[in-house]
């Protein structure tokens, strides 16, 4: 059996006999602190209230909090019950907010009083108890509510006797953005997020006085991640409901921030701001940057970091990595880290060369250390594990050093005139241009068949972006193939809370008034 030493409920009741008084968790909206004996003590009331209310081992429980204590406490005093976690997309209304929480097989949630109303409205007759954090007084409702203190006011101060989950039992089930079909909850076992944690934050590069700057969601692990590294290193995350441009470096120098992660666009919106002296110096000394900005000496430069780099998913645990801020170039995601082995293949799954495209699939050297399959999806689950290795549905290529490069999500890539175009090389050559803040590049049919690309940008602040002369500036960069067709300028692009951008939307929205076309503009 795996030891339960170093999961992460059993971390923070350690923690909180070791440094009770430590933080924890630092709240940057506020400036509270929540420290190590606090986060152990609320975690015990909750498992007692949950179990109070019925919850008991392998039961799942639906979280629809923003990132706070309260989130965390849920989550870890579910653990201490061995139930089960479903933390849900704060943003999810409608169908899909239904359908999670029918699949969800839950009788119980936890949500915040701002999302009652997207709750109500899709009338989930399952759910027995509605606990509301952050509301004083409780509205009508047609829902089962009871408020959180009243809630956790009901049962006895500690929880009945339960043994600590090990590294195979489960930490969350964390559902899929599901855009190429339903969602699916892929079921996180502590071990898998134990080992995303220590390449998120390697214990041989901080310590007990590092500070993690967190502003994620608690349903993506980009927020769980930092949460389990810290409590390994007895350090505190700095944590805020959302990433915002103008508020990053005064919470980096007033909380002493020495770390965080930049996801998508986030380093490029640092990267276009005005450049100030005083730039690089702040406390932050590392970034973990997906993916690397493409003028990246420059950026390390000016904000006096280091930058590593990995590549994952949800169903994997860092798989590749960088050696620490040792990059083999700015484009590559790393090597395989030790304890996991990864293949590029074709689709018969047979493995191709140094060079040539393919998907990526993994497979690890312990148990449990990948995913333990998708929740009630056996099927999808099999599917994701044909030949006994985990398909990505991600394609690379590698070279013969080993490096990895990420290409395209295979669903994403682009076919025009017989050449296969990846829209991240076309982002990353977009992005280059100096009023360009972020990019995407998605397929749209051709009159000829096909693909066409097209490139929906966001212009910097108090920039207009002419689109010919976008084009023009592409075209001594990139083979003429790649060049896109059509380009739309817009102020933002549609986006989920973990900042990745919902291609699906810009392909079934396809060419609207807002877009130029270059092979119309050239016979004017």
């Amino acid at each position: 059996m795996l030891p339960s030493d170093t999961v992460l409920p059993v971390l923070i009741a350690r923690q909180a006999a070791e440094r009770p008084d430590a933080p924890y968790v630092v709240d940057a909206e506020t400036g509270d602190t929540w420290t190590y004996r606090q986060a152990d003590a609320d975690a015990d009331r909750w498992a007692a209230a949950l179990q109070h209310a019925g919850i008991s081992e392998g039961d799942t429980a639906l979280v629809m909090l923003p990132p706070c204590t309260e989130a965390v406490a849920v989550w870890i005093g579910l653990a201490r019950l061995r139930a089960l976690e479903v933390p849900l997309n704060t943003d999810y209304v409608g169908r899909l907010l239904r359908y999670l929480i029918d699949d969800s097989q839950a009788r119980i949630m936890i949500a915040h009083f701002d999302h009652l109303s997207a709750i109500e409205e899709v009338r989930p007759e399952r759910l027995h108890t509605v606990v509301v954090v952050g509301a004083d007084e409780l509205p009508e409702s047609s829902l089962p509510l009871i408020s959180a203190q009243e809630f956790l006011g009901r049962a006895d101060a500690e929880p009945a006797n339960v043994p600590p989950p090990t590294g195979r039992d489960i930490a969350s089930i964390i559902y899929t953005s599901g855009t190429t079909g339903p969602s699916k909850g892929v079921m996180v076992t502590w071990r898998q997020a134990e080992l995303t944690a220590t390449a998120i934050m390697p214990s041989e590069m901080f310590g007990a006085d590092d500070a993690f700057y967190s502003p994620f969601p608690m349903f993506h692990m980009s927020s769980k991640g930092p949460l389990y590294a810290v409590a390994l290193l007895g350090a505190r995350v700095v944590m805020r409901r959302r990433f915002k441009t103008d508020a990053f470096w005064d919470d980096v120098r007033a909380f002493g921030v020495s770390t965080t992660i930049l996801l998508g666009a986030m380093a490029n919106f640092l990267y276009q701001q005005p450049e100030k002296s005083d730039d690089a110096d702040t406390p932050l000394r590392d970034a973990l940057l997906l993916p690397l900005v493409p003028d990246l000496e420059r950026f390390k430069k000016r904000f006096g970091l280091q930058v590593r780099t990995t590549f994952n998913m949800t169903e994997t645990a860092c798989c590749i990595v960088s050696d620490g801020p040792n990059l083999a170039d700015e484009t590559s995601c790393g090597r395989v880290r030790p304890g996991f082995q990864a293949r590029i293949v074709d689709s018969d799954d047979v493995e191709v060369g140094p060079g040539e495209l393919g998907e990526l699939v993994l497979r690890a050297d312990e148990p449990w250390t990948l995913m333990a399959g998708y929740w009630r999806k056996p099927e999808a689950t099999v599917n994701a594990w044909r030949n006994q290795w985990l398909h990505t549905g991600d394609g690379f290529t590698r070279d013969e050093d080993g490096n990895f490069y990420f290409v395209d999500r295979l669903k994403d890539a682009i076919r025009r005139r017989g050449e296969n175009i990846s829209s991240f090389e076309v982002e990353a050559q977009v992005n280059e241009h100096p009023d360009v803040v972020e990019s995407a590049a998605v397929a749209v049919p051709s009159e000829y068949g096909e693909d066409e690309v097209k490139v929906v940008v966001v212009r910097r602040p108090g920039t207009d972006i002419d689109p010919a002369e976008l084009v023009e500036f592409l075209s001594g960069r990139m083979p003429r193939f790649m060049v896109p067709r059509y380009v739309e300028v817009v102020d933002e692009l549609p986006k989920t809370p973990t900042q990745k951008v919902r291609k699906v939307e810009l392909r079934e929205a396809g060419i609207t008034e807002s877009t130029w076309d270059r092979e119309l503009a050239s016979t004017r």
